[in-house]
């Protein structure tokens, strides 16, 4: 990890879905992100993966770029894990087993937290601000249970006091350092699990920047929903999706349950225990179609969820650019090859656009505002670069209202910002 010898007065900390980020803000507004060494070079945002194995008795772990690292070129029997967040608001999650170690959520959270600050020497008293979705993902997802264990996973690195913000009021910090005028902000926050909006009023008061919430929004749907379509509806029909097996005399439908889960990356790796392989492949042993069952199996087995997201991470951003792309993953004999348009992405995802779209126009009803009360439309994250959720925006504002945060650094650097401004308003 690569670490400022300045003494920071802000930390900002974006735990998220797909990637995580901190920052270091300074007292003379100077704001730092950490960077971590990889074989490509140094990087500011830290994969949210966790890969864990067994040594002898000990049950040993990584996480981030070194995950990724081990994830892409596996060493034996291990277990990639990833969209960690996804499990935080869920009751029907609470612990699990690895290698005969019990984790509990709070447990594999604060394991990569471990990693991610590894190093960050952090000063004992230091304002810390952490994001936090405006609504979390899950379709029954518990708010206060999801923020009660995260401020846990916290506890457990040794950091005690750290504030929840939402990540998308630190996106618009980060936006609104440089304002010169009052204004009326709408922020969009894409991650890799959560859509999240703010409506935020931004005006200087004695020379330091005030922000009144005007209103939230939020829904569970982003990257890896999107990304639960493409296998859905490109991947899992050549690995067995709708076919059946013999019970009996009779023929039945092989349960969906396999398939869910595995289009989910936050469900994948907890389908590689002993029980769920040895059904499927029995199942298989039956079924029409067992050689694509199979291989289901297969990659389950041998942990490739990661060539798998590289696979539809790179269709996905094809797709950004272009009107077709090829869907290519290939890996211990499992080879699949589709051709997708980005119409066909578009069809698939457009529930989904639909409760996005919903979701900004709650934000905006919240706040008493129609769309020309909006000063500036400030979008961050990776799924913004979506063509059909730019359009979204683009529909709504004139081009030069609309602003493009960096994809990663902006909620991180402006929750520094944020915990730093709370420090100086203590002070004054």
């Amino acid at each position: 990890m690569t670490r400022s010898s300045r003494e920071p007065v802000g930390v900002g900390i974006d735990f998220g879905t797909t990637n995580s980020v901190v920052a270091l803000a300074f007292a003379n507004g100077d704001v730092e992100s950490l960077s971590w060494p990889t074989a490509e070079g140094p990087t500011a945002t830290f994969r949210t993966a966790l890969t864990v194995w067994r040594e002898g008795r000990a049950v040993m772990h990584v996480a981030g770029p070194e995950a990724i690292a081990r994830a892409a070129k596996p060493v034996g029997e291990q277990r990639f894990i990833q969209s960690l967040k996804t499990h935080l608001a869920s009751r029907l999650f609470s612990e699990t087993r690895l290698y005969g170690k019990r984790f509990t959520i709070e447990d594999l959270v604060s394991t990569f937290l471990g990693h991610l600050l590894e190093g960050a020497a952090i000063p004992t008293g230091c304002a810390i601000a952490g994001g936090r979705p405006v609504v979390f993902a899950g379709g029954t997802a518990d708010e206060a249970l999801a923020c009660a264990r995260l401020q846990t996973a916290y506890a457990q690195v040794g950091l005690t006091s750290v504030d929840l913000a939402y990540e998308p009021l630190g996106a618009a910090y980060w936006y609104a350092r440089t304002l010169t005028k009052d204004e009326t902000v709408l922020v969009a926050d894409f991650g890799g699990g959560t859509s999240d909006f703010s409506v935020l009023r931004f005006s200087r008061d004695g020379g330091r920047l005030k922000a009144d919430a005007l209103a939230h929004s939020g829904v569970g749907i982003a990257g890896d929903t999107f990304d639960y379509r493409i296998i859905d509806h490109a991947v899992a029909p050549r690995l067995g999706k709708g076919a059946t097996y013999r019970s009996f005399e009779k023929r039945l439908p092989i349960p969906a349950f396999y398939h869910a889960a595995f289009s989910q990356w936050h469900q994948l790796s907890w389908l590689k225990n002993g029980d769920t392989l040895s059904g499927l492949r029995k199942l298989a042993a039956t079924s029409d179609r067992e050689a694509d069952l199979e291989a289901l199996a297969t990659i389950v087995e041998m942990d490739l969820g990661f060539a798998l997201y590289r696979a539809i991470g790179s269709l996905k951003a094809t797709l950004s650019r272009e009107e077709t792309a090829l869907l290519h993953f290939e890996g211990e004999g499992v080879k699949i090859e589709a051709e997708v348009t980005r119409a066909d992405f578009e069809s698939w995802i457009a529930p989904d656009l639909k409760r996005i779209d919903g979701a900004v126009d709650e934000a905006l009803r919240s706040a008493g505002l129609t769309a020309a009360g909006i000063d500036a439309v400030f979008i961050t994250g990776g799924t913004s670069y979506v063509p059909a959720v730019r359009r979204l925006f683009d529909q709504r504002f004139p081009a030069d209202k609309i602003h493009q945060g960096d994809a990663f650094q902006s909620v991180a650097s402006g929750l520094a910002l944020l915990a730093a401004d709370r420090v100086g308003a203590e002070a004054s």
